[in-house]
């Protein structure tokens, strides 16, 4: 039985009614990492990895969620939305933004489960608070838009959940669209749709099965360091606000020889965001080999310039580097481990998989999870 239809069965003998079911994708970052946070670009995509949803309402206050994989359970009431520091906040924090902008809910039941891989930073938790957003204002026809829904799903992760995450990933969710790209503007949130063709080819994500403790607070420290650089230019162009106001040649000349740490951070992240813009082109002119070497730039960007790459994945890397049929690779995501994102032509596939494993195993001891994805719509009901 596929997903959806145990999901949908699991609800009907629980609640004794038929649910709504909703598909939410995780998504993968193609090109332009730590730029979201200097207003930068970003290049994501929904993917054929999603968290299934089945929702109905009640006639009463009362919250009954049940997640399917883990088989655990909880109740609750709209009375009293208060965090339990459980997966249960992601709906609760969505549920609390709904009744803060002043809709009026009813109870609810909600069965959910996922085929995204845990800890491999394809934003499951996104895919969740987008489900359960997308299945309210369908259920009670609130009649808010994808992009309402989006910055809801983002307030109820900082202010609910606790994490002061970008909005990337809940736009990718929520706004994905089959064989496209998003090009994403993180200061206006204007985007426009690229086609990634994928007649041939696969996104092939390598797992590092490593997440070293690294992660948050050197996060922190780039971004201080990220606005020091700008803090530094403002002295002389008083009129830009972040990395995206700024040019090389700003850098050259105010930052590289007085803070060389400085200026190679900011220098990533100049470089990045015209990778970004110039790898959109390629896709735009369907020219995946040139796109493919931006994302080997990017990932070369982020190991040497801006040094949250780990041995790990850089590994991962070398090793996709030497195969026959993969036009690029890079790490993804916040650095210090989870995946690699490939772009690999399916006749290598099978050769790809079999050459990571082994040789992955062999430099550094740990196996790694490969994950072969498609390109998909965005939350939508089935």
């Amino acid at each position: 039985m596929e997903l959806p239809e145990s999901l949908d069965a699991t609800f009907q003998q629980k609640f004794h009614s038929k649910p709504l079911l909703i598909c939410s994708p995780g998504r993968v970052n193609l090109i332009g990492e730590h730029t979201d946070y200097n207003q930068g670009f970003v290049l994501p995509a929904a993917i054929d990895k999603a968290i299934y949803l089945a929702i109905g309402s009640r006639d009463d206050d009362e919250l009954h969620f049940v997640a399917h994989d883990i088989n655990k359970t909880f109740q609750g009431s709209l009375q009293s939305l208060d965090r339990t520091k459980t997966w249960a906040d992601y709906l609760l924090g969505v549920l609390a933004q709904f009744q803060r902008a002043g809709h009026a809910l009813r109870g609810v039941n909600c069965v959910f489960a996922g085929t995204i891989p845990m800890g491999a930073g394809l934003s499951s938790s996104a895919a969740l608070e987008n489900a359960i957003g997308f299945g309210i204002n369908e259920l009670f026809g609130l009649g808010l838009d994808r992009l309402d829904l989006v910055r809801l799903s983002q307030r109820a992760e900082h202010d609910f959940v606790g994490v002061k995450v970008g909005i990337m990933d809940m736009f990718a969710s929520m706004m994905g669209k089959a064989d496209h790209v998003i090009k994403l503007d993180c200061r206006s949130l204007d985007y426009q749709y690229a086609p990634l063709r994928m007649e041939g080819f696969r996104v092939v994500l390598c797992d590092s099965q490593v997440k070293h403790s690294l992660a948050s607070s050197e996060y922190n420290t780039r971004r201080a360091e990220c606005e020091k650089g700008v803090q530094m230019l403002k002295l002389y162009y008083p009129a830009i606000n972040s990395l995206r106001d700024v040019t090389m040649a700003m850098l050259d000349e105010y930052v590289k020889d007085t803070e060389p740490l400085i200026y190679r951070r900011c220098a990533y992240v100049v470089q990045e965001n015209q990778r970004l813009l110039d790898g959109y082109a390629d896709l735009q002119a369907g020219d995946l080999d040139a796109f493919g070497q931006r994302m080997y730039g990017s990932h070369e960007g982020l190991s040497q310039w801006y040094e949250v790459s780990c041995p790990e994945l850089d590994t991962l890397v070398d090793i996709a580097r030497e195969q026959p049929g993969v036009l690029g690779a890079r790490m993804m995501g916040g650095g210090f481990g989870g995946c690699t994102i490939n772009l690999v032509r399916e006749e290598s596939l099978d050769n790809f998989t079999q050459v990571i494993t082994q040789q992955y195993k062999a430099r550094t001891g740990k196996d790694t999870q490969i994950h072969v994805c498609r390109l998909m719509d965005g939350t939508h009901t089935i």
